[in-house]
């Protein structure tokens, strides 16, 4: 009989393992999806909302796809329990599949901030279709938008919402934005720039209530003026979507605890993308990196385990990328590590800035922002992700770095580290291109 795998979750995880399934095996399985929602990606959502493509776009695997793949879809269904002693998977109509395998790719949820009245008409998240639909319809001309959290969750759609000629205000509890993702001299260059280009900036503002107001919505702030807005986005946060894994005897923690083969401790049991929790490139440790990357390189390298292939993997960068208002904003890696030695420069007056971490001779973490009109900012970014991703020795480079922060291509070209990249494919083979299909490789 041929192979079951059972493939829970429709995200970039979840499909990039079936088409790495179909391509590695010698033999034709039988898989079987089950999908809360039609696949699409999340990543693309920002473009939907300022109307830069159509819905239909948003789709990473249509069902002529999946048919083409061989795959038996249960769409608009949840699974409900696991019993990993008979092999088999109970959903929410009742149904019952049974596997060889199984893949748990279900990735996150939207997580809003817990206040009296987040759950109010006015307040929507952004992490679903459904939820960006919601936003898409809200938003008119002139509307005055609060976006609670300033985290990258709200800054991938910042740039969406200024486009629809919305007024925008940004909330955030902790002492500066994207407080996860650059340090304080980041948090304050991202935040001079984004007033000068109309974004208004509260930092350090604890949110108390949301009341409706006549149609509109109150916002009441703890030690600073209350706001009334036309539409509020909570980007609040994330948690894992696992409740339904309680009792199946799968090893959860922060997520559910994989091996170097993102096997659990159940051995014909996967976990990818944001309910994985796996080891981290930089540090070895184990850890749950919520970002599209490593869902990625997560469902290609089950997909190829469950093909019957020996694949180990590495480890996820934690890597986070964004542009607002034609700045670019990046780090990578252990960009907070205390232990580090860090060195940074700074060029206010064309607001950029780097800081480079260093362990030794490698550079294990990093942080770069400047204008995306600067062709230096754009080459950069690649520059810096590769030298932390490859690991490469900057021992004859250091002292320059040390005191040249910004001139990092010698150091990228002389160590050799494209050289070192190009080869290197989570599969261990050569990379395939796409086909037809918008499904990453």
């Amino acid at each position: 009989m041929p192979t079951r795998h059972l493939i829970i979750g429709g995200g970039t995880a979840g499909i990039n393992a079936i088409r790495t399934i179909r391509e590695e095996e010698r033999e034709r399985s039988d898989i079987t999806l089950v999908s809360a929602e039609k696949p699409y990606s999340r990543m693309v959502l920002p473009y939907y909302l300022d109307r830069s493509i159509a819905e239909s776009h948003v789709y990473t695997a249509a069902a002529a796809q999946l048919a083409a793949w061989g795959v038996t879809t249960h769409l608009g269904r949840r699974v409900t329990a696991l019993d990993v002693k008979t092999n088999r998977a109970t959903l929410d109509d009742g149904t019952t599949l049974e596997y060889d395998d199984c893949l748990i790719a279900t990735g996150s949820a939207a997580v809003r901030a817990p206040v009296p009245g987040a759950d109010l008409p006015g307040v929507h998240s952004f992490w679903t279709l459904e939820e960006a639909r919601g936003v898409l319809a809200s938003i008119t001309p002139g509307s005055q938008v609060v976006m609670v959290g300033a985290g990258f969750i709200s800054f991938t759609i910042l740039n969406s919402i200024l486009a629809l000629e919305a007024r925008l205000t940004i909330v955030e509890i902790a002492p500066r934005v994207l407080p996860r993702m650059v340090d304080a001299t980041g948090g304050e260059l991202v935040e001079d720039w984004l007033r000068a280009h109309g974004v208004t900036v509260r930092s350090g503002a604890r949110l108390t209530k949301i009341q409706d107001a006549k149609g509109r919505t109150r916002l009441t702030f703890a030690g600073s003026p209350e706001i009334i807005a036309d539409v509020v986005i909570m980007a609040t946060g994330i948690k894992t979507n696992l409740d339904w894994l309680k009792g199946s005897g799968v090893v959860i923690d922060r997520g559910v605890v994989v091996d170097e083969h993102l096997r659990s401790n159940v051995t014909n049991v996967y976990a990818a993308g944001d309910v994985a929790e796996g080891r981290d490139l930089i540090s070895g440790e184990a850890a749950v990196h919520a970002i599209e990357p490593t869902a990625q390189e997560h469902g290609r390298v089950v997909g190829a385990n469950m093909a019957g292939k020996d694949v180990r993997y590495r480890g996820s960068l934690i890597i986070n990328i964004v542009e607002v208002c034609h700045l670019d904003v990046a780090s990578f890696g252990a960009w907070d590590d205390p232990k580090a030695e860090a060195v940074s420069g700074l060029k206010r007056e064309r607001t950029a800035y780097r800081k480079l971490l260093f362990t030794g001779d490698r550079l294990t973490g990093a942080i770069i922002l400047g204008p995306s009109a600067d062709i230096w900012t754009t080459n950069d970014v690649g520059m810096l992700k590769g030298l932390v991703q490859s690991g490469v020795s900057l021992a004859r480079f250091k002292g320059h770095l040390k005191k040249n922060p910004f001139d990092v291509k010698p150091a990228f070209i002389a160590s050799k580290t494209t050289g070192r990249l190009l080869p290197e494919t989570v599969l261990g083979r050569p990379s395939k291109a796409p086909g037809d299909t918008p499904v990453a490789v």
